[in-house]
């Protein structure tokens, strides 16, 4: 953990919350973090923001614990942060789910305008006002009774004008919080948030004792974007997730992103961090590295062309920039053995193609890890105990799939990940993850498809409710790549001295296969005639239940053209 001089210092966790519940005991990753190569702001503990500092605080008290006097819900926890450093003041209350192993944290803020920060340099403020102002006093948001006799009270502080509360505060006291608890924030160095996780909904037949709880993001989020998540709550009574909340999270003035790893620290945490990604015993569809690729036949070609052109190793025939115009696309070998060679990938030569950028305004890194598979398979439906695999459906040339791993800029660990699966996927916190050697975890990439998912299993991508969907079939297998050893740096836009430069084939905007047509409707037809009467649907309804990708052959644009790209994971 980090003392307060934000150096690493050992901590006994076990001994430390031996009177807790054990899923109010803190996470761990597996193993102690390594000493990270030298570098300037990054894993210091803290962070500049411009005119305040931030500081993250993973240690708490609990205030109160809500759990309603009916029903069957387990309820939430309220905690505030504690061992806070001279000179910081808290900006909000923490809340989470009792049923979930504590994972974590908020920001304590210090003005910085009249201090030395970065040895001799001074920092001054734009403004008259102070970044930092105690609220004016507090509005009551909402009060209940638990189920352990204790009533528990919300507050909104109300910030002066110029400033903005960035989280509420929870007491057992009817009376309001001292207003030296929390601090509001001058209005220019804060950004829109917007209600992320729903923590907690308490729904009743009377409307007026309905109320909600949610994590807080920033509103605009992506590598250029400059807003920072405090870790604080949105409660509210009777208003949905999508209405503008009366708090806001903090800004990131600091254009040189101090705080973010440089190439050095880079190589370390993919050394320490990097997944192991493991296919399906039975994949026929395995990776590549894309020279392999361009080696061993793929062609290129353009609208009115009929003949396709070799490619080189590098792709630098390729043509770059610009957009996904149509124009040009890429396919396999004209003869069917040459294809089936290339549509069954070279595993030894697959590597990992890493873009390294900002996320939370400078305060998290996003490594995203891309892989490359020169061919996607056919589609397998499961409706309940029957299992229909097709010939076309779902196959299409060139697959790219990624994962990303998103890494505290405070202390260099492993915060959550993203799996990418097909046209969604979702966030993980470290503590869901499946570990395969010290802080690596695991990733399984589905059978055929190579969609990227946490742990073995078969998972269903379609209508849960009906018990019909495409399948995506991970286990463990000797097809494995370590990406911890075997990856490329593409892209680092933040890193001006970066000791590498972006492949040429990066550039390459437009499709890694051929666009083809077809009668999707008698294949779905063929398997109408194999589910069991019970769950009989017209072709119709299975259009509108499976992913659209199903229904004909479309290459899909490389890494860059991709919206996460320079934008947030979407879920």
């Amino acid at each position: 953990m980090l003392g307060r001089c934000g150096c690493f210092v050992s901590c006994d966790y076990d001994n430390l919350y031996e009177d807790f519940p054990v899923e109010k005991r803190p996470f761990s990753l597996p193993s102690p973090l390594p000493q990270w190569p030298p570098g300037q702001g990054f894993a210091k503990g803290k962070i500049c923001l411009g005119e305040i500092e931030v500081f993250k605080i993973t240690k708490f008290s609990e205030i109160w614990s809500y759990v309603p006097l009916r029903g069957k819900e387990k309820g939430v926890t309220f905690y505030k942060p504690v061992e806070i450093p001279d000179g910081y003041f808290c900006l909000g209350h923490y809340c989470q789910q009792n049923d979930v192993q504590s994972r974590g944290y908020v920001l304590v803020a210090k003005d910085i305008t009249t201090t030395t920060h970065r040895g001799d340099q001074i920092r001054g403020s734009t403004s008259d006002s102070p970044p930092l102002t105690k609220p004016l006093d507090y509005s009551l948001v909402w009060s209940a009774d638990s189920r352990n006799d204790v009533q528990g009270y919300i507050w909104l502080p109300n910030a002066p004008a110029g400033y903005k509360s960035m989280g509420f505060v929870v007491t057992i006291e009817s009376d309001e919080p001292d207003l030296e608890e929390v601090r509001c924030v001058r209005v220019d160095l804060t950004e829109s948030c917007e209600a992320g996780d729903l923590i907690f909904d308490k729904n009743t037949f009377l409307s007026k004792d309905d109320f909600q709880i949610w994590n807080t993001r920033p509103l605009e989020r992506g590598m250029f974007c400059k807003g920072v998540p405090v870790g604080t709550f949105f409660c509210s009574r009777n208003q949905s997730s999508e209405d503008e909340l009366n708090i806001a999270c903090l800004k990131n003035l600091d254009s040189s992103l101090h705080a973010m790893p440089n190439l050095d620290q880079v190589h370390a945490l993919i050394k320490h961090y990097g997944p192991t990604v493991f296919f399906h015993p039975d994949e026929v569809y395995l990776p590549s590295s894309v020279s392999w690729f361009f080696e061993n036949g793929a062609l290129l070609y353009k609208r009115g062309r009929d003949k396709g052109l070799n490619i080189d190793s590098k792709g630098s025939n390729l043509p770059g920039g610009g957009w996904n115009d149509g124009k040009f696309w890429l396919d396999l070998p004209d003869d069917d053995e040459n294809s089936d060679y290339l549509k069954c990938g070279n595993i030894e030569s697959t590597e990992l193609y890493v873009h390294i950028k900002p996320a939370s305004g400078g305060t998290f890194t996003d490594v995203a890890m891309w892989i490359f598979c020169p061919f996607n398979g056919p589609a397998t439906i499961k409706a309940g105990m029957l299992n229909y695999s097709f010939n076309r459906l779902g196959q299409h040339v060139g697959d790219w799939e990624h994962f990303t791993l998103r890494l505290s800029n405070f202390t260099g660990e492993l915060w959550s990940m993203y799996f990418s699966e097909h046209s969604g996927g979702e966030w993980l916190d470290a503590s869901e993850l499946e570990f395969i050697e010290g802080n690596k975890s695991i990733v399984y990439s589905s059978k055929s498809g190579h969609a990227s998912f946490p742990h073995p299993g078969c998972y269903i991508q379609g209508s849960t409710k009906l018990g019909i969907g495409v399948r995506n079939d991970c286990a463990k297998s000797k097809y494995a790549v370590d990406s911890s050893i075997k990856y490329q740096i593409i892209a680092a836009e933040y890193l001006r001295d970066g000791n590498f430069t972006e492949p040429h084939w990066l550039q390459y905007m437009r499709e890694w296969g051929p666009t083809i047509v077809y009668n999707s409707r008698s294949e779905l037809e063929k398997l109408l005639k194999h589910l069991p009467f019970f769950i009989r649907f017209s072709v119709e309804n299975l259009i509108e239940i499976f992913p659209t990708e199903l229904y004909g052959e479309e290459g899909p644009t490389g890494p860059k053209e991709k919206d996460n790209w320079d934008g947030d994971e979407r879920c």
